[in-house]
């Protein structure tokens, strides 16, 4: 799954990435709340889990801005207060489920698989598609001319990033922010590493180029139409 994590305890943030990435998930982490609703609204996720207490803006103010910007992805509180006037309080913000810190994380990965077992709410995108190039969100399958393209975790996160922002150029810091989590320059080829592996299963056996350099500013993927 593509999580969204949005915590400002440094602590908590770690334990819970570390975590859920050892399941197999894929989580960007925010600590900020502007920050934090800028991306629930813009980029489409399985499941957030969302602190009550950030700031910039609190959790409730965030719930209420990405339910009124049609988002359906289920939300699940997380926080320290516990009381049945703030539980009902958040789920009638529009939350989907509520834990209480401190939490055992057996049972957070538990609300978090139920909460990605509901259906998917209409009108939120499952495929993309450019050119001939083809990713299912739901099934992660990604299919060229019909031939099934078999990717790593990571290169799928970075192509299904390409892919959102098609025929937009995507910058090395956006990427290492949003496929990698790194908020900071690690100093090392990691992006260019992974566009290669990812051109030589993408574009390398075909006779089009749909991955693109841009000099001097990032990626781009786009079919020249």
């Amino acid at each position: 799954m593509r999580i969204l994590l949005l915590e400002d305890d440094l602590n908590t943030a770690r334990y819970i990435l570390k975590g859920l990435e050892e399941e197999g998930h894929t989580v960007d982490h925010l600590a900020d709340g502007r920050d934090a609703v800028a991306q629930a609204v813009a980029e489409n996720y399985d499941v957030i889990i969302l602190d009550r207490m950030l700031p910039g803006l609190d959790g409730l103010a965030i719930i209420k801005t990405i339910r009124s910007a049609g988002r359906g992805v289920p939300v699940l509180f997380l926080t320290a207060l516990g009381g049945v006037d703030d539980r009902v309080e958040g789920l009638d913000a529009g939350a989907d489920d509520y834990l209480v810190k401190p939490f055992a994380f057996s049972e957070l990965l538990a609300r978090v698989n139920a909460l990605a077992r509901r259906p998917h709410t209409k009108g939120e995108e499952t495929r993309l598609k450019v050119g001939d190039l083809e990713i299912d969100l739901v099934s992660r399958k990604v299919t060229r001319g019909g031939d099934i393209i078999d990717l790593q975790p990571r290169e799928f996160r970075l192509l299904e990033v390409l892919m959102r922002n098609r025929g937009r150029v995507v910058t090395r810091t956006m990427l290492l922010e949003r496929v990698w989590s790194f908020h900071f320059d690690p100093k090392t080829s990691v992006v260019e590493t992974h566009i290669s592996r990812l051109r030589a299963k993408i574009d390398k056996p075909y006779s089009k180029e749909l991955i693109h350099t841009i000099r001097g500013s990032g990626y781009t993927v786009h079919d020249g139409s």
